[in-house]
């Protein structure tokens, strides 16, 4: 009556006792089985707004049980891996899970289900959403390892930018590089990056070097100039290929002056 979707299925921890035997042969199959059963009884009814899953904590178990039922129904389908576990280590069952299914096309909606803080589930299934590039909500951060080239910290660099782009509600990307070896390829993919060098960094923007500044102000400098931008319309310029040699590309960055 209210127009609400119900969410029917099956759960790797309370399947249907004539359905343990299968269960102990295959889980996944138990799990579609049981599914099966339920939109039976509602078809019977002639009620078709739900939506299905068939979660399991094992997340191979959940991911064929979801491509075996996607092959058998036409109704939506409930994404999650149930229980499964803390924000790191169920975050990332949860991504594993959700992400392979949702790469295939397969899903609909999803719940992340963490031993934590209901909002890090939140956080976690729009990270994922991002990552395959179905939902835009807020920057996307991306930033090198640390190696023998970092010069600034690239680690601590990284947070601090993190923690700031949570402010922004708009879709871009911003790269954070600990040296200007990979600072003008990678940097140069995302609407703004910063590199580290010796006392200096560089400030990239939309595949070109913007300027060189000192390593103190990096950060106020590169926010500075995404504020610039966003006030300005967020308006994209036409993008240069990197094609230059990283070094060579890096030698020619030395040579701006510092601002």
């Amino acid at each position: 009556a209210a127009g609400v979707p119900m969410r029917i299925g099956a759960n790797s921890g309370s399947l249907p006792k004539h359905l343990h035997g299968l269960a102990q042969q295959d889980q996944a199959e138990a799990l579609v089985a049981a599914a099966l059963e339920e939109v039976e009884l509602l078809e019977r009814l002639e009620y078709r707004d739900f939506k299905i899953s068939v979660k399991a904590t094992h997340v191979p178990t959940m991911i064929r049980a979801y491509r075996m039922l996607a092959a058998k129904v036409p109704y939506p389908l409930h994404l999650g891996v149930t229980e499964a576990g803390t924000e790191f280590a169920g975050g990332i069952k949860s991504a594993v899970g959700i992400g392979s299914l949702l790469a295939d096309g397969i899903g609909d909606t999803l719940r992340v289900s963490l031993t934590a803080d209901p909002v890090k589930e939140i956080e976690v299934a729009w990270e994922i959403l991002k990552a395959l590039g179905l939902r835009e909500r807020g920057p996307v951060m991306i930033a090198c390892p640390s190696c023998g080239r970092d010069n600034v910290g690239v680690e601590s660099l990284a947070h601090v930018v993190e923690s700031r782009l949570r402010e922004y509600p708009q879709a871009f990307e911003v790269a954070v590089m600990g040296c200007a070896v990979n600072g003008p390829g990678e940097a140069g993919d995302a609407d703004f990056g910063i590199a580290g060098g010796r006392d200096v960094g560089f400030i990239y923007a939309h595949g070109r070097v913007l300027r060189k500044v000192s390593s103190e102000t990096l950060i106020d400098e590169l926010f500075r100039e995404i504020d610039r931008w966003l006030e300005d319309g967020m308006k994209r310029p036409k993008r240069l290929k990197m094609a230059k040699p990283a070094a060579l590309a890096m030698a020619e960055a030395s040579l701006i002056p510092l601002d």
